[in-house]
């Protein structure tokens, strides 16, 4: 069993309404996502598209339902423009998740992305960086990191499919060139899973790393399908390659075994990225919330 002290419990809206294929749950509001995350047994959550920008505003929703901010995504572009551009925006998102009181900022580069690319197979198009765009990322993302510390944050970096930062290689390197007080990891067994990686091995590498926790599982007969057709990351979303934890054929009893040998402090969030028409957003929260808590007892 894992420690309720040490881990909280959050969800992705994504489930609800998808912000890179805004067609996918357009109809649902954001009253019902957040009164949903709630209901189904969760006391945090990530940031949607929907969501309100002002701080006040978004507080005075998400407390009166006991919901606190975990964290948001940010899309670093340290590879393919000027630094300042990336510094910029990140200023402005560090201080918006400093006001709603989150501890963690998710980076993911986006430079050479090909994730949101209807059209580009996600698998044979992988985009890798040369040596330039090592050092430009592992440079800017200390540079971010220093921002966010002097607000008492940290970022969290996000390997994702489709992204130069994918497979266990990547993620050794950028560890090995980036500074730990400065550079931590957000774990995605999900991504690790399409990716054909050993999830396991990134959380005994790094646990130390590690400061944040994306959970989501992987239905293996979607994943087939996806690289006999060679789909794009966003369309193997819309053929319902991810799913909540549970519900897939990610092994989640061994993950949570070796995050509680690492002593992993921070939130669990549920990130399972599925259309809302076919997976009820409600239904799938509460299975996983009822999963994770029989094998954690969270």
């Amino acid at each position: 069993m894992l420690s309720k002290e040490n881990i909280k419990l959050g969800i992705a809206p994504i489930g609800w309404t998808n912000d890179d294929l805004p067609d996918l749950g357009k109809e649902v509001t954001f009253e019902q996502c957040i009164s949903e995350m709630a209901l189904a047994g969760y006391t945090g959550c990530e940031i949607g598209n929907k969501f309100p920008k002002n701080p006040e505003i978004l507080h005075s929703y998400l407390d009166i339902r006991g919901l606190q901010v975990a964290s948001a995504w940010f899309s670093a572009y340290l590879t393919t423009a000027p630094y300042e551009e990336t510094e910029q925006a990140f200023l402005k998102h560090c201080d918006f998740l400093h006001a709603m009181d989150a501890k963690v900022i998710v980076v993911s580069e986006q430079g050479k992305s090909i994730q949101g690319k209807l059209d580009v197979g996600v698998i044979r198009n992988k985009p890798v960086f040369n040596e330039e765009e090592w050092g430009l990322l592992t440079k800017g993302l200390e540079q971010l990191g220093k921002i966010a510390k002097k607000k008492g944050m940290r970022i969290v970096y996000h390997h994702h499919m489709g992204t130069g930062i994918q497979n266990v290689s990547e993620i050794d390197r950028l560890m090995a060139e980036t500074d730990p007080d400065l550079v931590s990891l957000l774990f995605d067994c999900g991504h690790l899973y399409f990716a054909e990686q050993n999830y396991l091995e990134v959380l005994q590498k790094h646990g130390e790393r590690i400061h944040h926790v994306h959970l989501k599982d992987v239905r293996a007969e979607v994943l087939q399908t996806v690289k006999e057709n060679d789909l794009s990351f966003l369309e193997a979303v819309k053929a319902g390659v991810y799913t909540v934890p549970g519900d897939g054929n990610i092994d989640f009893e061994q993950i949570f075994q070796v995050l509680k040998e690492i002593d992993y402090k921070g939130w669990f969030v549920v990130e399972a990225e599925q259309d809302p028409a076919k997976a009820n957003p409600f239904q799938y929260a509460k299975m996983a919330r009822i999963y994770i808590g029989e094998l954690t007892g969270l």
